[in-house]
């Protein structure tokens, strides 16, 4: 199982935003442009917006130091 730290909800607003996360990483990853699927998704919002697209998965190389 691997454990994603997305946050739940934008920082600045508070609008519920991680059930979005997998499938904007999958449409990314088959190289669609980010901006499209975010309008797709209807995040509107710069401050959710910036989460999405600033996001970076850290959690493998975190847990390689776990004691």
């Amino acid at each position: 199982m691997i454990k994603i730290l997305f946050p739940i909800r934008c920082f600045t607003c508070g609008k519920v935003i991680a059930h979005l996360w997998e499938e904007y990483k999958k449409r990314v990853e088959k190289g669609e442009d980010p901006a499209k699927i975010l309008d797709e998704l209807n995040v509107k919002r710069y401050c959710c917006r910036r989460i999405f697209l600033t996001h970076v998965e850290i959690f493998e190389k975190i847990a390689r130091f776990k004691p």
